[in-house]
Formats: structure tokens, sequence, C-alpha cells
């Protein structure tokens, strides 16, 4: 997939990760990039502001409806409110939920038809190394994470006959506001994080590991729950 002369459609383009993604993709030589937000008012110029949420289905259809010539999308909007497994309220899991898999499987369904017919084109799914972790302080994260990666592989088969690429971003902590406030010390640039993604798409690859401690989850999946998890092994 090549970035240069691309038309990308970014969700939660307006801050964080999401706006340096955008600014990434101009500077790749992206031909066009749709950038879409709840407020469209405040993305970056240079772009085409879309309104949307990925929660409202008729705001998903309309923005897909506006894009018919996108053939990158990226999967950036998501909400995290730390939601711990047995004390976190069970509607902030649904809400979790609700915009990080369900929200990005619908923006995902609106947009295939568009990328099958522009050639194939891309996705990327900007998940999380929590996909592949959890953590009871951030349970519900954690579990839409794991779901919309769940759902991520089951869209490259579905896509694959007609060639769309899907690609998956994990990551670890990334300094944007969504963890303001909670006494993260150490977090990656956000600019640093994109250009690791774009390339990761340009090159082909299924799976973009951004950081070292994500590589190291990654790698401990094949060596079972123990070694993710050595305070349970302890209790044995």
């Amino acid at each position: 997939m090549n970035i240069n002369g691309s038309v990308a459609f970014v969700t939660g383009a307006n801050r964080g990760l999401g706006a340096q993604l955008v600014r990434a993709l101009l500077e790749a030589g992206a031909s066009k990039v749709y950038a879409a937000a709840r407020d469209p008012r405040t993305v970056a110029a240079g772009t085409i502001s879309v309104q949307l949420d990925i929660t409202d289905h008729a705001s998903v259809a309309a923005a897909a409806e506006q894009a018919q010539d996108v053939t990158l999308l990226v999967n950036n909007a998501g909400i995290h409110k730390f939601t711990t497994v047995l004390g976190g309220e069970l509607d902030d899991f649904r809400s979790e939920f609700e915009t990080n898999a369900l929200g990005t499987l619908d923006v995902t369904r609106a947009f295939a038809p568009v990328l099958g017919r522009n050639g194939g084109g891309a996705i990327l799914n900007v998940l999380s190394v929590l996909s592949w972790a959890s953590l009871p302080t951030e349970a519900g994260y954690g579990a839409a994470k794991a779901a919309q990666w769940s759902l991520t592989n089951a869209l490259r088969v579905e896509l694959a006959g007609q060639k769309t690429q899907v690609s998956a971003l994990h990551m670890g902590r990334v300094d944007t506001d969504m963890i303001a406030g909670k006494g993260i010390d150490e977090a990656a640039d956000p600019a640093d994080i994109a250009r690791i993604a774009l390339d990761g798409v340009e090159k082909g690859q299924l799976e973009i590991v951004a950081d070292a401690f994500t590589q190291q989850i990654k790698d401990g999946l094949s060596r079972g729950v123990e070694a993710l998890y050595p305070q349970v092994s302890a209790q044995a």
C-alpha cells in the first residue's frame, strides 16, 4: 500500500494520535485526507473535515457516502474510561465496547465496499498492547481492544478476496489526552507512533508492533497465561 497518492480517511482525527496520523499522511504525500471528528471544526487545516460519531450509524453512513474515493481507512477513534474489572460501572464497559469494537466495525462495514471499488486499498485499525494482555484497572478498555483485534482478524479473511490489506497497530502508552492526569510518567511521542504505523502499512505488515514492551507481550502469548501473569502462577 503506497501512502503517497492515497486518499485517506481518519477517524478521531482532531487530537492525539489521530492528529499526528493526519500530519504524517500529509507529509508522506497522501493526495487527500478526510479528517473525521465529532466536531469537524477542530481538525487540521489542509484536510477535508467530516462530522463523524462512530457510535451513530446514520453519521457513519453519511461519512462513507461523502468519501467515495477513499483508498486507506484509519480507524483511530476510541475511548478509554479506565474501567476496573470488579468495581467499574457496567455502563462504562458498554460504552467502551460500543465505541472501540462496534463503532470501529460499523465504520469498516461502511467503507469496505468503497475500498473494494477503488482497488482494495488498506485498513489500519489502531489497537493496543492491551489487545494481548489485560490489566484489572483497565479491564473495559483491554476487553474492548481484544474484541477489536478479533474482529480485525475476521476482517482480514473476509476482505482478502477484494485485496484489502488489514493492518493492526499495537503499542503501549502514548502521550495523549487519553492518559492525561493518570499519573503515567513514560509514554511514547504520538508523532513517532504515527510514522511507525504508516511505515508498517506501506510494508504490508498485518501486525505493526510499535515498541519493545509490546513485542515482549506478543512473544509471551505463546508461553501461556503464566508468562503474561506471573502473579497467577505464584498462587499455585
